[in-house]
């Protein structure tokens, strides 16, 4: 598949991410990218964001690839058993650990725990070896369970602006190879 043969949904996390976020970058740059807006970036409601995310599937016209970032991949996750057949595969980046009671702010501990269940399409999961907001050992974990491939980022902090993945040259040549390898 190619990237204009499907939406790719960018599905950021808690606060949104800026103009020089990989995300923004991302959606920028590939003709066929839209970011699923929330009505509350800095107090997410999982419901809310959750119910965002299933209409965006729905208005697509094309097969769907998701692109989450941090608190977006408990809202993909989350999301996955109302979402039909559409979506072709996800790309899911830096999974905080949502069920860990020392994560701040307190209330995304609400988009906890993991459902654990095998996902319905091709997934890679990328994590950081040094991510403040979820451990490898945790990534490791819920992609296991997923059946996602999981791949090491290394020491990468958070994988965004603040640990320097603005253009993130490594992703992209990850997404393209996990792309061209989807079927539509």
């Amino acid at each position: 598949m190619k990237a204009s043969d499907a939406d790719i949904l960018i599905i950021p996390g808690y606060t949104n991410s800026g103009p020089d976020h990989w995300q923004s970058r991302w959606e920028a740059k590939l003709s066929t990218a839209r970011r699923v807006e929330q009505a509350e970036w800095a107090k997410p409601v999982r419901a809310d964001w959750v119910a965002r995310v299933i209409e965006e599937v729905n208005k697509s016209t094309r097969p769907v690839v998701l692109v989450a970032h941090s608190l977006g991949v408990p809202t993909a996750i989350h999301a996955i058993p109302h979402l039909g057949e559409k979506v072709k595969g996800a790309f899911l980046v830096a999974p905080p650990d949502v069920a860990n009671p020392t994560i701040r702010p307190k209330h995304l501990m609400t988009f906890g725990p993991y459902p654990r269940n095998p996902l319905p399409f091709p997934t890679i999961t990328i994590a950081s070896r040094n991510d403040p907001f979820g451990t490898y050992e945790h990534a490791d974990d819920i992609a296991g369970a997923w059946g996602s491939l999981l791949i090491d980022a290394g020491e990468s902090g958070h994988i965004n602006t603040d640990s320097g993945h603005g253009p993130w040259p490594e992703g992209t040549m990850v997404f393209a190879q996990f792309l061209s390898r989807l079927q539509g």
